[in-house]
């Protein structure tokens, strides 16, 4: 399987929550979809960015259909609109 971690800053962290909507989105665009879980920054909690992404696909295969799947393609164009930074880490996990 493989982990695909994507941490972004905002320009605006008050588009956190159309950010997430978006990201959740595409949550079962593909087949190989494993997990898939938004976060936002929490007030009260520490954070130094706006929003994560955590998601693991099954495979290869997977994580590739997914980068070039149509809806994402568009939900990538918004989302660059409303960011300043991002961050990415793909690697592999053990199944458990």
């Amino acid at each position: 399987m493989i982990r695909h971690i994507v941490i972004w800053s905002l320009t605006d962290p008050a588009d956190a929550p159309r950010f997430k909507a978006l990201l959740d989105s595409c949550r079962d665009v593909v087949p190989g979809i494993v997990e898939f879980d938004v976060g936002i920054r929490t007030e009260g909690l520490e954070a130094n960015t706006d929003v994560v992404l955590v998601s693991t696909f099954a495979d290869r295969a997977a994580l590739d259909a997914y980068q070039v799947q149509p809806h994402h393609e568009g939900v990538k164009a918004e989302l660059t609109k409303m960011r300043s930074a991002r961050h990415v880490i793909d690697y592999y996990v053990e199944k458990k």
